[in-house]
Protein backbone atom coordinates (compact mmCIF):
# COMPACT_ATOMS: atom_id res chain seq x y z
CA UNK A 1 0.00 0.00 0.00
CA UNK A 2 1.30 3.66 -0.85
CA UNK A 3 0.99 6.54 1.27
CA UNK A 4 -2.38 7.78 -0.25
CA UNK A 5 -3.86 4.12 0.69
CA UNK A 6 -2.57 4.09 4.27
CA UNK A 7 -4.28 8.18 4.58
CA UNK A 8 -7.41 7.18 3.51
CA UNK A 9 -7.35 3.68 5.46
CA UNK A 10 -6.45 5.78 8.28
CA UNK A 11 -9.46 8.50 7.69
CA UNK A 12 -11.99 5.66 8.00
CA UNK A 13 -14.92 6.01 10.12
CA UNK A 14 -15.51 3.99 12.82
CA UNK A 15 -11.22 2.41 12.43
CA UNK A 16 -8.92 3.63 15.04
CA UNK A 17 -5.63 2.41 15.67
CA UNK A 18 -6.44 -0.66 17.45
CA UNK A 19 -8.83 -1.91 14.92
CA UNK A 20 -6.83 -1.26 11.43
CA UNK A 21 -3.93 -2.90 13.56
CA UNK A 22 -6.04 -6.32 13.88
CA UNK A 23 -7.48 -5.57 10.11
CA UNK A 24 -2.83 -5.50 9.37
CA UNK A 25 -2.56 -8.81 11.58
CA UNK A 26 -4.84 -10.29 8.78
CA UNK A 27 -2.32 -9.60 6.17
CA UNK A 28 -5.60 -8.49 3.84
CA UNK A 29 -5.27 -8.01 -0.25
CA UNK A 30 -5.35 -4.61 -1.31
CA UNK A 31 -8.17 -3.63 -1.58
CA UNK A 32 -10.68 -6.24 -1.65
CA UNK A 33 -9.53 -8.42 1.30
CA UNK A 34 -9.91 -4.94 3.12
CA UNK A 35 -13.36 -4.28 1.29
CA UNK A 36 -14.39 -7.34 2.49
CA UNK A 37 -12.80 -7.48 5.88
CA UNK A 38 -14.26 -3.84 6.99
CA UNK A 39 -16.71 -2.92 9.41
CA UNK A 40 -20.04 -2.04 6.49
CA UNK A 41 -19.23 2.12 7.07
CA UNK A 42 -15.63 1.62 6.57
CA UNK A 43 -16.32 -0.39 3.57
CA UNK A 44 -18.80 1.77 1.77
CA UNK A 45 -16.32 4.91 2.38
CA UNK A 46 -13.30 3.23 1.37
CA UNK A 47 -15.28 1.74 -2.06
CA UNK A 48 -16.62 5.46 -2.76
CA UNK A 49 -12.97 6.14 -2.33
CA UNK A 50 -11.47 4.14 -4.36
CA UNK A 51 -14.05 4.56 -7.10
CA UNK A 52 -14.59 7.97 -7.44
CA UNK A 53 -12.26 9.87 -4.72
CA UNK A 54 -13.32 13.49 -5.98
CA UNK A 55 -16.61 12.84 -3.94
CA UNK A 56 -15.49 10.78 -0.74
CA UNK A 57 -14.41 12.62 2.00
CA UNK A 58 -11.30 10.98 2.83
CA UNK A 59 -9.66 12.55 -0.03
CA UNK A 60 -9.43 15.96 1.79
CA UNK A 61 -7.41 14.03 3.97
CA UNK A 62 -5.27 12.80 1.48
CA UNK A 63 -5.10 16.28 -0.09
CA UNK A 64 -4.22 18.38 2.66
CA UNK A 65 -1.37 15.86 3.85
CA UNK A 66 0.08 15.65 -0.15
CA UNK A 67 0.13 19.66 -0.03
CA UNK A 68 1.93 19.79 3.36
CA UNK A 69 4.67 17.56 2.21
CA UNK A 70 5.17 19.59 -0.57
CA UNK A 71 5.24 23.05 1.38
CA UNK A 72 8.55 22.60 3.41
CA UNK A 73 11.68 20.63 3.40
CA UNK A 74 12.19 17.05 5.86
CA UNK A 75 8.75 16.26 5.51
CA UNK A 76 7.27 12.70 5.26
CA UNK A 77 4.72 10.12 5.67
CA UNK A 78 5.60 7.36 7.55
CA UNK A 79 3.29 4.08 7.17
CA UNK A 80 4.16 0.53 7.64
CA UNK A 81 5.26 0.02 4.07
CA UNK A 82 8.18 2.95 4.36
CA UNK A 83 11.18 2.10 4.49
CA UNK A 84 12.06 3.82 7.87
CA UNK A 85 8.81 2.26 9.48
CA UNK A 86 9.47 1.86 12.82
CA UNK A 87 9.93 -1.79 13.59
CA UNK A 88 8.95 -1.54 17.24
CA UNK A 89 6.08 0.23 16.25
CA UNK A 90 4.41 -2.73 15.03
CA UNK A 91 4.86 -4.96 17.89
CA UNK A 92 2.28 -2.69 19.91
CA UNK A 93 -1.52 -3.91 19.75
CA UNK A 94 -2.46 -0.04 18.50
CA UNK A 95 0.43 0.94 16.55
CA UNK A 96 -0.35 4.49 14.52
CA UNK A 97 -1.94 3.64 11.35
CA UNK A 98 0.64 6.67 9.74
CA UNK A 99 2.70 9.14 11.28
CA UNK A 100 3.61 12.55 9.79
CA UNK A 101 6.94 13.64 10.08
CA UNK A 102 9.43 16.56 10.10
CA UNK A 103 13.26 16.40 10.37
CA UNK A 104 15.75 14.22 9.95
CA UNK A 105 14.21 10.21 9.41
CA UNK A 106 18.01 8.93 10.34
CA UNK A 107 16.95 9.64 13.98
CA UNK A 108 14.76 6.28 13.62
CA UNK A 109 18.03 4.15 12.97
CA UNK A 110 19.54 4.94 16.37
CA UNK A 111 18.57 3.15 19.45
CA UNK A 112 15.70 4.92 21.67
CA UNK A 113 15.46 5.69 24.76
CA UNK A 114 12.41 7.74 26.52
CA UNK A 115 13.03 10.03 28.57
CA UNK A 116 10.05 11.54 30.83
CA UNK A 117 9.23 13.30 33.97
CA UNK A 118 7.82 16.12 35.80
CA UNK A 119 7.39 19.46 34.01
CA UNK A 120 8.41 21.26 37.45
CA UNK A 121 12.29 19.83 37.74
CA UNK A 122 14.21 20.54 40.82
CA UNK A 123 17.89 21.88 39.33
CA UNK A 124 19.17 18.67 40.66
CA UNK A 125 16.33 16.77 38.33
CA UNK A 126 17.41 19.07 34.95
CA UNK A 127 20.97 18.45 35.64
CA UNK A 128 20.70 14.96 35.56
CA UNK A 129 18.36 15.24 32.32
CA UNK A 130 20.82 17.19 31.02
CA UNK A 131 23.85 14.89 31.54
CA UNK A 132 21.92 11.23 31.59
CA UNK A 133 20.81 12.76 27.73
CA UNK A 134 24.39 14.15 26.57
CA UNK A 135 26.08 10.44 27.37
CA UNK A 136 23.87 8.82 26.19
CA UNK A 137 23.65 10.92 23.01
CA UNK A 138 27.41 10.50 22.78
CA UNK A 139 27.43 6.94 23.19
CA UNK A 140 24.96 6.62 19.76
CA UNK A 141 21.55 6.81 21.90
CA UNK A 142 18.62 8.52 20.42
CA UNK A 143 16.62 10.34 23.30
CA UNK A 144 12.91 9.98 22.70
CA UNK A 145 10.50 12.34 24.76
CA UNK A 146 7.29 14.70 23.88
CA UNK A 147 8.89 17.99 23.86
CA UNK A 148 7.32 19.22 27.01
CA UNK A 149 8.28 21.35 29.28
CA UNK A 150 10.38 20.72 32.42
CA UNK A 151 12.25 17.02 32.03
CA UNK A 152 11.50 16.22 28.15
CA UNK A 153 11.96 19.62 27.07
CA UNK A 154 15.69 19.67 28.90
CA UNK A 155 16.62 16.13 27.70
CA UNK A 156 15.90 16.85 24.25
CA UNK A 157 17.88 19.91 24.23
CA UNK A 158 20.86 18.12 25.76
CA UNK A 159 20.83 15.84 23.07
CA UNK A 160 20.75 17.93 20.18
CA UNK A 161 23.76 19.96 21.53
CA UNK A 162 25.65 16.99 22.04
CA UNK A 163 25.44 16.33 18.77
CA UNK A 164 23.09 13.71 19.11
CA UNK A 165 19.68 12.57 17.98
CA UNK A 166 16.07 12.95 19.61
CA UNK A 167 12.76 12.26 18.41
CA UNK A 168 9.35 13.92 19.87
CA UNK A 169 6.02 12.82 19.79
CA UNK A 170 3.61 15.59 19.39
CA UNK A 171 0.43 15.10 21.14
CA UNK A 172 -1.00 17.66 18.51
CA UNK A 173 -0.87 18.04 14.66
CA UNK A 174 2.89 18.39 13.58
CA UNK A 175 2.59 22.06 12.46
CA UNK A 176 1.32 22.29 15.52
CA UNK A 177 3.84 23.73 18.11
CA UNK A 178 2.60 22.95 21.70
CA UNK A 179 4.00 24.08 24.46
CA UNK A 180 4.33 27.28 22.68
CA UNK A 181 7.38 28.18 24.43
CA UNK A 182 9.12 25.45 23.10
CA UNK A 183 9.14 27.39 19.40
CA UNK A 184 13.07 27.08 19.41
CA UNK A 185 13.07 23.53 20.54
CA UNK A 186 10.52 22.86 17.85
CA UNK A 187 13.28 24.25 14.85
CA UNK A 188 15.81 22.79 16.14
CA UNK A 189 14.37 19.24 16.18
CA UNK A 190 12.74 20.25 12.40
CA UNK A 191 16.22 21.27 11.29
CA UNK A 192 19.20 20.01 12.84
CA UNK A 193 20.75 16.77 12.02
CA UNK A 194 19.40 14.24 13.99
CA UNK A 195 16.53 15.68 15.34
CA UNK A 196 12.88 14.63 14.00
CA UNK A 197 8.91 15.33 14.93
CA UNK A 198 6.65 12.96 14.92
CA UNK A 199 3.07 13.38 15.18
CA UNK A 200 0.23 10.55 14.81
CA UNK A 201 -2.29 13.58 13.75
CA UNK A 202 -3.24 15.37 11.06
CA UNK A 203 -1.58 18.81 10.33
CA UNK A 204 -3.74 21.54 12.12
CA UNK A 205 -4.79 19.60 14.52
CA UNK A 206 -4.87 21.39 18.07
CA UNK A 207 -3.54 19.81 21.45
CA UNK A 208 -6.01 18.09 23.64
CA UNK A 209 -5.22 16.55 27.13
CA UNK A 210 -7.00 13.00 25.71
CA UNK A 211 -4.13 13.00 23.29
CA UNK A 212 -1.71 13.08 25.56
CA UNK A 213 -1.50 9.56 27.26
CA UNK A 214 -2.39 8.18 23.38
CA UNK A 215 1.20 10.45 22.48
CA UNK A 216 2.91 8.65 25.41
CA UNK A 217 2.08 4.54 24.14
CA UNK A 218 4.31 5.79 21.06
CA UNK A 219 6.77 7.64 23.24
CA UNK A 220 7.97 4.46 24.76
CA UNK A 221 7.12 2.55 21.96
CA UNK A 222 9.49 3.69 19.95
CA UNK A 223 12.54 2.96 22.71
CA UNK A 224 13.83 0.21 24.03
CA UNK A 225 13.50 1.40 27.58
CA UNK A 226 12.21 4.65 29.48
CA UNK A 227 13.52 6.56 31.87
CA UNK A 228 11.86 8.14 34.21
CA UNK A 229 14.37 10.88 36.37
CA UNK A 230 11.86 12.93 38.66
CA UNK A 231 8.12 12.54 38.83
CA UNK A 232 5.40 13.22 41.68
CA UNK A 233 3.00 10.40 43.00
CA UNK A 234 0.30 11.50 40.36
CA UNK A 235 2.47 12.32 37.58
CA UNK A 236 1.74 11.46 34.54
CA UNK A 237 4.78 9.86 33.65
CA UNK A 238 3.76 7.37 35.51
CA UNK A 239 1.56 6.64 32.73
CA UNK A 240 4.40 6.26 30.70
CA UNK A 241 6.09 3.53 33.56
CA UNK A 242 3.17 1.59 32.93
CA UNK A 243 3.13 1.66 29.33
CA UNK A 244 6.53 0.66 28.95
CA UNK A 245 5.73 -2.41 31.38
CA UNK A 246 2.49 -3.46 29.19
CA UNK A 247 4.72 -3.32 25.83
CA UNK A 248 7.56 -5.04 27.24
CA UNK A 249 10.08 -3.11 27.31
CA UNK A 250 12.39 -1.74 30.16
CA UNK A 251 11.58 0.62 33.10
CA UNK A 252 14.36 2.51 34.83
CA UNK A 253 14.15 5.55 37.64
CA UNK A 254 16.26 7.71 39.20
CA UNK A 255 16.73 7.57 43.01
CA UNK A 256 16.21 11.09 44.98
CA UNK A 257 15.96 12.70 48.44
CA UNK A 258 13.00 11.68 50.61
CA UNK A 259 12.17 15.16 51.25
CA UNK A 260 12.05 16.20 47.18
CA UNK A 261 8.09 15.52 46.46
CA UNK A 262 9.37 15.43 42.89
CA UNK A 263 11.02 12.44 43.56
CA UNK A 264 7.98 10.33 45.35
CA UNK A 265 7.18 8.91 41.93
CA UNK A 266 10.33 7.69 40.97
CA UNK A 267 10.67 6.34 44.56
CA UNK A 268 7.59 4.47 44.24
CA UNK A 269 8.20 3.14 40.83
CA UNK A 270 12.04 1.76 42.83
CA UNK A 271 10.22 0.06 45.50
CA UNK A 272 7.62 -1.70 43.25
CA UNK A 273 10.94 -3.11 40.85
CA UNK A 274 11.94 -0.36 38.38
CA UNK A 275 16.05 -0.65 37.72
CA UNK A 276 17.79 1.85 40.16
CA UNK A 277 19.46 4.18 37.76
CA UNK A 278 22.99 5.52 39.12
CA UNK A 279 24.83 6.23 35.88
CA UNK A 280 24.35 5.38 32.20
CA UNK A 281 26.12 1.89 32.32
CA UNK A 282 23.31 1.30 34.94
CA UNK A 283 20.91 1.43 31.51
CA UNK A 284 23.06 -0.28 28.94
CA UNK A 285 23.56 -3.55 30.84
CA UNK A 286 20.08 -3.98 31.36
CA UNK A 287 19.36 -3.77 27.91
CA UNK A 288 22.31 -5.85 26.18
CA UNK A 289 19.65 -8.51 25.36
CA UNK A 290 17.88 -5.94 22.76
CA UNK A 291 21.08 -4.55 20.93
CA UNK A 292 21.27 -7.46 18.08
CA UNK A 293 21.25 -4.61 15.76
CA UNK A 294 20.08 -1.51 17.39
CA UNK A 295 23.28 -0.37 19.81
CA UNK A 296 26.43 0.77 18.36
CA UNK A 297 28.54 -1.80 17.56
CA UNK A 298 30.59 -1.69 21.23
CA UNK A 299 27.56 -2.79 22.50
CA UNK A 300 26.39 -5.18 20.86
CA UNK A 301 26.02 -8.94 21.22
CA UNK A 302 24.95 -11.42 19.78
CA UNK A 303 20.92 -12.53 18.99
CA UNK A 304 19.32 -15.75 17.59
CA UNK A 305 17.01 -13.49 15.94
CA UNK A 306 16.30 -9.46 14.59
CA UNK A 307 14.27 -7.69 17.18
CA UNK A 308 11.23 -7.30 15.86
CA UNK A 309 10.24 -10.62 16.78
CA UNK A 310 11.65 -11.39 20.02
CA UNK A 311 8.99 -11.81 22.04
CA UNK A 312 7.50 -8.81 24.62
CA UNK A 313 8.14 -9.93 27.95
CA UNK A 314 4.77 -12.31 29.18
CA UNK A 315 3.45 -11.18 32.49
CA UNK A 316 1.25 -13.25 35.01
CA UNK A 317 -2.38 -12.08 34.65
CA UNK A 318 -3.76 -9.57 37.00
CA UNK A 319 -5.96 -12.72 38.17
CA UNK A 320 -3.49 -14.92 39.56
CA UNK A 321 -1.78 -12.27 41.72
CA UNK A 322 -4.93 -10.80 42.95
CA UNK A 323 -6.47 -13.99 44.01
CA UNK A 324 -2.97 -14.21 46.19
CA UNK A 325 -3.41 -11.11 47.95
CA UNK A 326 -5.76 -9.83 50.53
CA UNK A 327 -6.34 -7.05 52.72
CA UNK A 328 -3.40 -8.40 54.95
CA UNK A 329 0.30 -8.15 53.79
CA UNK A 330 1.53 -11.13 51.54
CA UNK A 331 5.35 -10.96 51.03
CA UNK A 332 6.79 -11.34 47.59
CA UNK A 333 8.80 -14.46 48.26
CA UNK A 334 4.82 -15.57 49.03
CA UNK A 335 3.76 -14.67 46.07
CA UNK A 336 6.10 -15.86 44.11
CA UNK A 337 5.57 -19.29 45.62
CA UNK A 338 2.47 -19.23 45.21
CA UNK A 339 1.80 -17.91 41.84
CA UNK A 340 4.80 -19.89 40.35
CA UNK A 341 5.95 -17.00 38.76
CA UNK A 342 9.78 -15.53 38.88
CA UNK A 343 10.51 -12.74 41.59
CA UNK A 344 11.14 -10.31 38.35
CA UNK A 345 7.98 -10.97 36.58
CA UNK A 346 6.23 -10.73 40.77
CA UNK A 347 7.77 -7.43 40.53
CA UNK A 348 6.84 -6.00 37.15
CA UNK A 349 3.27 -7.27 37.16
CA UNK A 350 2.60 -5.76 41.23
CA UNK A 351 3.92 -2.24 39.93
CA UNK A 352 1.30 -2.21 36.67
CA UNK A 353 -1.25 -3.04 39.35
CA UNK A 354 0.10 -0.30 42.43
CA UNK A 355 0.25 2.19 39.04
CA UNK A 356 -3.37 1.62 38.52
CA UNK A 357 -4.34 2.02 42.16
CA UNK A 358 -5.36 -1.42 42.82
CA UNK A 359 -2.33 -2.74 44.66
CA UNK A 360 0.14 -1.37 47.24
CA UNK A 361 3.28 -2.35 49.43
CA UNK A 362 2.89 -2.33 53.47
CA UNK A 363 5.13 -3.19 56.08
CA UNK A 364 5.00 -6.74 55.90
CA UNK A 365 3.98 -7.12 52.25
CA UNK A 366 1.90 -6.28 49.21
CA UNK A 367 -2.29 -5.98 49.89
CA UNK A 368 -5.05 -5.68 47.51
CA UNK A 369 -6.88 -2.10 47.49
CA UNK A 370 -10.04 -3.51 45.28
CA UNK A 371 -11.82 -5.93 44.45
CA UNK A 372 -10.80 -8.21 41.33
CA UNK A 373 -12.14 -7.16 37.99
Amino acid sequence: MDAKEWLAVNALPGMGAARIAQMVARKPQWPQGWLATLPSNAANALRLWLAQPERSPLQQTVNDTLSWLQEGPNRHLLHRDHPAWPDLLSQLPDPPAVLWAQGDLRALEAPGLAMVGTRRPTSEGSGHAQAFARELANRGWCIVSGMALGVDGVAQRAALAAGGSSIAVLGCGIDVIYPARHRDLYEQLSTLPGGLLLSEHPPGTVARPAFFPRRNRIVTGLSLGTLVVEAAEKSGSLVSARLALEQGRELFALPGSLHNVQARGCLQLLRSGATLVRHVDDILEELQHWVSRFVPAPLAVAADEPLAHQPSVELPSADNLLDALGPSPTPIDVLVQSTGISVSECQQRLLMLELDGKVTQQAGGWVRLAAPW
